[in-house]
This record gives structure tokens, C-alpha cells and sequence, in this order.
């Protein structure tokens, strides 16, 4: 090897022993890039011109379009879980299960999943679940492994599940590697397409995340049937009435259950980008949000409730082929009609979105939602411009040129290279963050892998469940770190550990299953492009 790429293996080195102590992100990679440069100009092995390519590769990634999905996305999953909404589909799913062996369990399967599609935020997901579901599970006699493995297990599933902000930046950064691919490695895509997307990457994750929970939901089954006293039925409360019980529960699921579809389905469609649809799914939790916590306020919620039926009507209403503009010289009947119904809808919808923000910012809750969500945002986007430093300087050590040649002669040809990045961000993972790993490893590994005939589809679902892999693996995994944060001292760590293992085992068999049968990856992504 050359000096400038040893000083290249070098600095790799430099700046994940730097984030393993302890050091803030953005900052370390920016700082070890810096100082690399300094050295590699001093020495003659790095031209200081390339740091003028800095601001021309910072500006088009804080302006792309896809990435205000991002604070969006954030947004509604903040807005959903501090107004209580998950405190509610928990209590709504226990009881509907109570009286099945197990059915704790799999309701709280169920509803980690809804909340990874609402929240994509995997400590969010899994402290929630710990507060929520882990002292009742225990109190109704579950045994703790079983109890804490089913939470840490359900709480990763917002790295698969969509939508998601690690498939939004993961999408990202594979269309960017995915162009790199073709600009470097020579990589001719058949038919001339040339980009991929989020909304593919969505697709793409969403049977192996279905996949995940229906194996989820059958272990605590199959456990509740071979040892009931690990997983005991509670029984249904036989006071409540039958019809009260159903409407508790409606209204308790429909909801988010609704906006998480309208959010996906139009994205999956076609009909919105992916940030269109996060700002539908960020005004629909403001809806939610408004509604729920306006109990004593009715003429509130009824506007909320004309809004959405508003925006139901814009959005359902086909206004393509009447001409709407103001400035005609001569209306047909069915023109002023059309204009008239349009501008009363946006104007209910304008009266409601603005009284249910109103009646948040006075409960105080917008403002905590706003601070959360800027503070999430700030963190991705300053570790975004971090990572492109050192990317930038990295490529011009001729990192990137060593990473090709090292996986191209790995053993085993291409598979052996995909197995190897992969066990590199598995035990990444366990000192990382998916940002992290998503923004400084994902450019580098991605595109020689792409050009040797990688699906990047399937390569960016697999990425994802050996990240969730990781984040729920002992003695490290993130998840693991934040219920042992939240859990009472009756479950110990060597009952968390032990009730994550099988599903570590699940996690492996499915990722197992996307390899050896990419159709499970890319089968909906090719039907939504036929």
C-alpha cells in the first residue's frame, strides 16, 4: 500500500476510537478529518485543494428535498408519543388480548410495531415501551426475560418498519452511492433507470418488517402454549360492556392506525413524495394530538374534525381537469362550483390545523414537540456535514479506491465482500449509532458492492436488519441500554439478556431469508415500478 492510504487506514482508525471513547460525532469527524488533512498536506500525500470541494458537497445535501422528510417524520413521532396516543393503543391492544395466553406479549409486539411506523425512532420506541407495558407485564405474572426480550425486540422494528428516519437516510445515502457506482465503477443499469428512492426502500422493508413481527408475535405464542407460567393469560374483564369495550378500543386504534396507513399508501403509491407524505403524517399527529388533549374543548375538536374531512375531500376530489384560475375572463358553471368548494375546504382546514395548534402551544405540548424535534434534526444534519468532511478528505487519502480493492478481492468473490461489511457494521453497531454508520460507512462500502451486481435494494433492507440485529445483540446493543435505563429492579440484566436471544435468532433467520430470497426485498418496489 501507498503512505496516503496507510494515512487513510490511519485516520478510519483514528476516528472510530475516538467515537468508542466517548467524543461527540459530528465533531470527532470533522476534527480527525481536519488534523488528516493538515498531515497529508505537511507530508505531501493530500492535496489542500480538495478542501475547496467542501461547501459545493455541503450546500446540495442540507437543500435536498428528501431530507426535510427527516424533521417531518421526527415531528410526528414526537407529537405522537407525548400526547399519550401509545399510553392508549397499549391499554386498547392488552385488553383486546387478555384473555389469550400470551396476549400481552403479542399486543405488545403489535404495538411496537405501530409505533416504529409512527415514530421510526428506535430509543424513543423502546423507553415508551419500557414505561408503558414492562411494570404491567410483570404485575400480570409474565416471566421478565419473556417480558423485556418482547420490548427490546419490538422496539428495534423502528430501523425496518416504515416510514422510518433510518430509511429515509439510508435511501438517501444509497442513491447517492448508487450514482457514485455508475460515475466510478462503470456500473450500466438495464433499461436505463438510474436513481432509487425512498419510497422504493420503503417497499422494499416493508414485508421483511411484517415478516419480523408475524415471527415476533409466534415465538410469545408458542412459548404461552409450551410454558404458560411465562406467559399467563390475565382474562377479560367481564364488567365492561361489550359495546363499550369495542368503541374504547376503535377509538383507540383506528386513529394512528389510519394515519400511518394514509401516510405510507400515499407514499407507496405514488401520489406523494416521501416528504410530502411526512408532512401529511406531521399534520395528521397534530390532529390527532389536538383532539385527544381538547377533552374539555368540543368546539375544538369538532373544527379538527371539519378539517380532516376537508383535506379528505381535497385530496379524494379529481380537480385536474377543470381550469382554476382567477384571472379568467369567462366562468362555466362548473368552474366557479370547483373554486367555490376549494377555497371553503382549505379554509376549514386552515381554522382547524390553526385551533388545534393554538390549544397545543396553550397545553404547552407544541412547544416541547418543537423543541425535541429541533434538537433531533440539528443532531442529524451537523453529523451529515461531519461525515462529508471526512468522506471528502478519506477519497482524497484514496480510501475509497483501497475500500474497492479490498472488497473486490475478498474471499469468495462478491458474497464473501457482502459478508464482510456486513459483520464490519455488525459490530459497529454495537459503539454507533445508525447515523453514524449511515452517513461515514454506508458511501464507502456501498458503491463497489453495487457495481459488482448488488441489487441496491436488497443491499440497503439487508444493511437495515443487521443494524437492528446489532442495536438488540448483548453486551452492547443500544436497545438494551435504554429499557435497562427504565426497567424496574426486579428484571435483571441477566434476564434481558436472556430474553433477547431468541429473538436475536429471529432477526438472524429473516436477514438469512431476505439473502437467499432477494424477492422479499424487491418484489413490491418492481411491482410499484410495473
Amino acid at each position: 500500500m501507498s503512505p496516503n492510504e496507510y494515512l487513510a487506514l490511519l485516520m478510519f482508525a483514528v476516528a472510530c476510537a475516538a467515537l468508542m471513547a466517548g467524543y461527540g460525532v459530528a465533531f470527532t469527524l470533522g476534527g480527525v478529518s481536519l488534523i488528516f488533512a493538515a498531515i497529508g498536506v505537511l507530508t505531501g500525500q493530500f492535496e489542500a485543494s480538495f478542501l475547496l470541494a467542501l461547501p459545493g458537497r455541503v450546500f446540495p445535501l442540507i437543500t435536498r428535498d428528501i431530507l426535510m422528510a427527516v424533521p417531518l417524520f421526527v415531528f410526528m413521532g414526537v407529537m405522537l408519543e407525548k400526547s399519550r396516543i401509545a399510553e392508549d393503543l397499549l391499554e386498547a391492544m392488552g385488553d383486546l388480548f387478555a384473555g389469550l395466553r400470551g396476549g400481552l406479549g403479542i399486543s405488545v409486539v403489535l404495538v411496537g410495531a405501530l409505533l416504529a411506523a409512527s415514530t421510526g425512532i428506535v430509543g424513543a420506541t423502546v423507553v415508551t415501551m419500557g414505561l408503558l407495558s414492562l411494570p404491567t407485564m410483570l404485575k400480570r405474572g409474565y416471566a421478565p426475560s419473556l417480558a423485556s426480550g418482547a420490548i427490546a425486540a419490538s422496539g428495534t422494528l423502528g430501523q425496518i418498519i416504515p416510514p422510518s428516519i433510518v430509511l429515509v437516510i439510508l435511501g438517501d445515502q444509497l442513491s447517492n452511492a448508487f450514482q457514485e457506482a455508475q460515475r466510478s465503477h462503470g456500473l450500466q443499469i438495464d433499461g436505463g433507470g438510474g436513481t432509487i428512492s425512498v419510497g422504493d426502500l420503503f417497499a422494499g422493508a416493508l414485508l421483511p418488517g411484517l415478516i419480523l413481527v408475524g415471527l415476533y408475535a409466534l415465538y410469545i405464542a408458542i412459548i404461552a402454549a409450551l410454558k404458560p407460567h411465562m406467559a399467563p393469560a390475565s382474562g377479560w374483564d367481564k364488567d365492561v360492556h361489550i359495546g363499550k369495550f369495542i368503541r374504547r378500543t376503535l377509538q383507540a386504534m383506528l386513529p394512528p392506525l389510519l394515519l400511518i396507513l394514509a401516510v405510507l399508501g400515499s407514499i407507496l403509491s405514488g401520489y406523494a413524495t416521501p416528504t410530502r407524505g411526512a408532512a401529511l403524517g406531521a399534520l395528521g399527529a397534530i390532529f390527532l394530538a389536538g383532539y385527544k388533549l381538547a377533552d374539555d374543548k368540543p368546539g375544538v375538536q369538532r373544527l379538527i374534525i371539519l378539517a380532516t374531512l376537508s383535506l379528505i375531500a381535497l385530496i379524494a376530489v379529481d380537480l385536474s381537469g377543470i381550469d382554476m384560475r382567477f384571472n379568467q375572463e369567462a366562468w362555466v358553471i362548473s368552474e366557479r362550483i370547483a373554486v367555490t368548494l376549494a377555497l371553503a375546504f382549505c379554509g376549514l382546514a386552515i381554522l382547524g390545523t390553526g385551533a388545534a395548534l393554538a390549544y397545543l402551544r396553550n397545553k404547552g405540548q407544541l412547544a416541547e414537540v418543537s423543541r425535541s424535534t429541533m434538537y433531533i434534526t440539528s443532531m442529524v444534519f451537523v453529523i451529515l456535514i461531519g461525515a462529508t468532511m471526512f468522506s471528502l478528505v478519506f477519497r482524497g487519502f484514496g480510501g475509497d479506491e483501497l475500500v474497492a480493492h479490498m472488497l473486490a478481492s475478498a474471499p469468495g468473490g462478491p458474497a464473501g465482500a457482502l459478508i464482510l461489511v456486513m459483520i464490519v457494521m455488525f459490530f459497529l453497531g454495537f459503539f454507533l449509532d445508525f447515523i453514524e454508520i449511515t452517513f461515514v460507512i454506508v458511501p464507502l462500502v456501498a458503491p463497489p458492492l453495487m457495481a459488482m451486481g448488488m441489487d441496491p435494494i436488497w443491499l440497503g433492507i439487508l444493511m437495515a436488519l443487521n443494524l437492528q440485529t446489532s442495536f438488540l445483540t448483548p453486551p452492547f446493543g443500544f436497545a438494551l441500554f435504554y429499557l435497562r435505563g427504565v426497567a424496574p429492579p426486579e428484571v435483571t440484566t441477566t434476564a434481558l439478556y436472556k430474553g433477547v436471544l431468541p429473538f436475536i435468532g429471529i432477526q438472524i433467520f429473516v436477514i438469512f431469508l431476505v439473502a437467499f430470497f432477494p424477492q422479499i426485498a424487491t418484489m413490491l418496489p418492481k411491482l410499484m415500478a410495473g
